[in-house]
């Protein structure tokens, strides 16, 4: 959980929703706040991967490590 609490990656695609959040708050529901949050959403998913993505290389490469000793 430490991991993607402290990656700047998801820490500022998490704090993006402050700004999507004030700019869809007073506008009506319509298609462009919904592909807002939308794309607001990949953001962060795409984050969330990236940081799965990392942690499954150095998972990988310690595996490595140890087979080669």
């Amino acid at each position: 959980m430490r991991k993607f609490l402290l990656n700047p990656g998801v820490l500022t695609a998490v704090a993006g929703a402050v700004g999507v959040y004030k700019v869809t708050k007073e506008a009506p529901v319509n298609w462009r706040s919904l592909l807002l949050w939308g794309s607001w959403g990949i953001g962060v998913a795409l984050a969330i991967g990236s940081v799965l993505e990392q942690d499954r290389q150095v998972r990988l490469e310690e595996l490595e490590r140890e087979l080669s000793k």
